[in-house]
C-alpha cells in the first residue's frame, strides 16, 4: 500500500471516528465472538462507561442483565434477525440501571455472520420521571399561597375556587412564569378530590413514541419488553391528572385524549378492553388557544372539551399593583433560607420593577430578587439598584423611569448613616449612590449616562461590575 492510499485510509478513520461521537444515538458493534469493537461516545455517556473498559471485551464481561433477558447484540448476532425498537433494562459495572429503546440487527459479509450492531436511545430518565410523578403528598400549594391582590388577579381565584366544587374539566390559560400550577393545585385541595392523587406530567417533556404509554398504560407484550403497567390515568384514579403544555401533544395522541375525556375510559398500549377512570383532567397552554388552534397544535375539538371552564392567569406586566407584595413575599423567603434580615428595596427599584415588562412574569420577579439577595453587603438591609443581578441592568427595555431621586434622598440612605467607615469605604458609597442617582435621571438608559459622567459605555458597566465586587 502506496504512502498516498496510507494517508487517505487514515483521513477516512479521522472522519469516521468524529462522525460516530457526534450522532446523537448510542453506536455499539461486536464483532463475531460477542466483543465490542466500535462504541461512541453518546453509548458511553449514556451507559456511564470509558472506552477501555468495554473496547475488546466481551458483553457478559462488563454487563448485568435483568433476569430471562439477553444482550440485544448477542441475540442478533446468534439468531440473525434484526430487533426493532426493542425496550431493554440492563446494568454497567458499577450496577447503574439503564434502560434503552433499541435497533439492533446482524452484519452480513458473503452469507457469514460477522458481527452485529446496536442503536440505542436512552430512556432511563423518563423510566425515572414515571417513578417520581408528582403525588398527592406533594401538592402543597393552596389559594392562600397565591401573592396578589389585583383586581383581575382576584377574578381568576374566584373563578377557580368556584370550578373546585365540581368535577368539570379545566384549561388553565397564561404565561410561562404566571403560576399556572399553583392554581392547578389550589384547585386539587379545595375539591372533593383532595384526599387522592394529585399527578402532574409536562407533555413536552416526553418524545412522541414514550408519551401515549405513559399516559394509558401498557399490557404485557405490546411490544418487545414490554410489561404490564399502568399510566397516569390509571394513578390518577380518583384524583386529578394536570396536563402541562397540552398543544405539545400530536394530534393522533390529542384525539386519544379527547376519547378518554368524552368516554371516560382509557385503553393501555396493546390491549384491546378499555378501563373505566375516574379522573379530573386539568390542562395548561401557554398560548393563545385560538392562535393555537389556527396552527395546527391544539385540535379545536380538544379546546371545546378542555375549556368547560377557562382560566386565563394574567401576565405580571398587566397587575403591576401585585408587584410590590410580591417582591416583600420574596424577599421574606430568602431571608428565612439565607438567613439575611433585607427590609425593602429602594425607590429606584421599585420604579426599574414597574417599568420593565417582565417576559419571565412572577417566577422572573422571583429570580431577581434571589439574585440581589446573593450580592448585597452583610450589612446592608436595603436592596439597591446597583445590587441587582447584572443580566437584568443591562437590559435596554425599560420604558422611562418617571422617579429621580436627588442628592437630599440620598444623603438621608442608609449608606451614609454610618460614620464607622473609612474614607475608602466612603468614596466607594458615594460612587455607587452618585452613579445609581445618574441612571434614573437618564432613565436607566446606559449610553446617556455614561455621557453625562464623561466616561465610556464600557467603563460605566465595567464600574457597575467592579462596584458588585467590592460589595462583596
Amino acid at each position: 500500500m502506496n504512502s498516498e492510499k496510507l494517508q487517505q485510509l487514515k483521513t477516512l478513520q479521522a472522519i469516521y471516528e468524529q462522525v460516530i461521537d457526534h450522532i446523537d444515538v448510542g453506536i455499539q458493534v461486536i464483532d463475531s465472538d460477542g466483543k465490542t469493537i466500535i462504541y461512541n461516545k453518546k453509548k458511553m455517556d449514556l451507559e456511564s462507561m470509558d472506552l477501555e473498559d468495554v473496547l475488546n471485551k466481551s458483553i457478559h464481561d462488563v454487563f448485568r442483565f435483568e433476569q430471562e433477558q439477553d444482550s440485544r447484540l448477542l441475540q442478533a448476532l446468534e439468531s440473525g434477525k434484526e430487533i426493532k425498537n426493542a425496550k431493554q433494562t440492563y446494568y454497567n459495572k458499577d450496577g447503574k440501571k439503564i434502560t434503552t429503546i433499541n435497533h439492533t440487527f446482524p452484519i452480513v459479509s458473503n452469507g457469514e455472520r460477522i458481527g452485529a450492531v446496536e442503536l440505542a436511545n436512552d430512556i432511563s430518565k423518563y423510566e425515572r420521571l414515571k417513578e417520581n410523578v408528582l403525588k398527592n403528598d406533594h401538592t402543597r400549594y393552596t389559594f392562600e399561597n397565591i401573592v396578589g391582590n389585583s383586581a383581575s388577579l382576584s377574578e381568576v381565584i374566584n373563578n377557580a375556587k368556584r370550578a373546585s366544587r365540581t368535577s368539570s374539566s379545566i384549561l388553565i390559560i397564561g404565561e410561562t412564569g404566571t403560576g399556572k400550577e399553583i392554581f392547578a393545585q389550589s384547585i386539587h385541595n379545595a375539591s372533593e378530590r383532595a384526599q387522592g392523587p394529585f399527578i402532574s406530567q409536562n407533555c413536552a417533556a416526553i418524545p412522541d413514541s414514550l408519551i401515549e404509554s405513559l399516559l394509558f398504560g401498557t399490557k404485557k407484550g405490546a411490544f418487545t419488553g414490554a410489561i404490564e403497567k399502568p399510566g397516569l390515568f390509571e394513578q390518577a384514579e380518583g384524583g386529578t391528572l394536570l396536563l402541562d403544555e397540552i398543544n405539545s401533544l400530536n394530534p393522533a395522541l390529542q384525539a386519544k385524549l379527547l376519547r378518554a375525556l368524552q368516554e371516560r375510559t382509557i385503553r393501555r398500549v396493546g390491549d384491546t378492553r378499555d378501563k373505566k377512570i375516574n379522573v379530573r383532567i386539568i390542562a395548561t397552554i401557554n398560548e393563545d388557544p385560538i392562535e393555537a388552534i389556527a396552527a395546527n397544535s391544539l385540535r379545536k375539538d380538544l379546546y371545546y372539551r378542555l375549556s368547560v371552564v377557562a382560566l386565563f392567569i394574567p401576565p405580571l406586566r398587566e397587575r403591576t399593583e401585585d408587584i410590590p407584595l410580591l417582591t416583600n413575599f420574596f424577599i421574606n423567603k430568602y431571608n428565612r433560607m439565607f438567613q439575611m434580615n433585607i427590609k425593602a428595596v429602594d425607590l429606584g427599584v421599585e420604579e426599574a420593577f414597574k417599568q420593565y415588562q417582565w417576559p419571565g412574569n412572577v417566577r422572573e420577579l422571583e429570580h431577581i430578587i434571589e439574585g440581589s439577595m446573593n450580592l448585597v453587603n452583610d450589612d446592608m438591609t436595603m436592596i439597591r439598584y446597583t445590587d441587582l443581578p447584572f443580566h437584568f441592568l443591562n437590559k435596554q427595555d425599560h420604558q422611562s423611569v418617571s422617579t429621580q431621586l436627588n442628592m437630599q434622598t440620598l444623603s438621608n440612605n442608609s449608606v451614609f448613616t454610618n460614620t464607622d467607615k473609612s474614607l475608602k469605604h466612603w468614596l466607594h458609597e458615594v460612587e455607587i449612590a452618585y452613579i445609581e442617582n445618574m441612571l434614573i435621571q437618564y432613565n436607566y438608559n446606559i449610553s446617556k449616562t455614561a455621557e453625562k459622567l464623561g466616561i465610556s459605555r464600557q467603563s460605566l458597566q465595567y464600574r457597575l461590575r467592579k462596584n458588585k465586587r467590592k460589595s462583596h
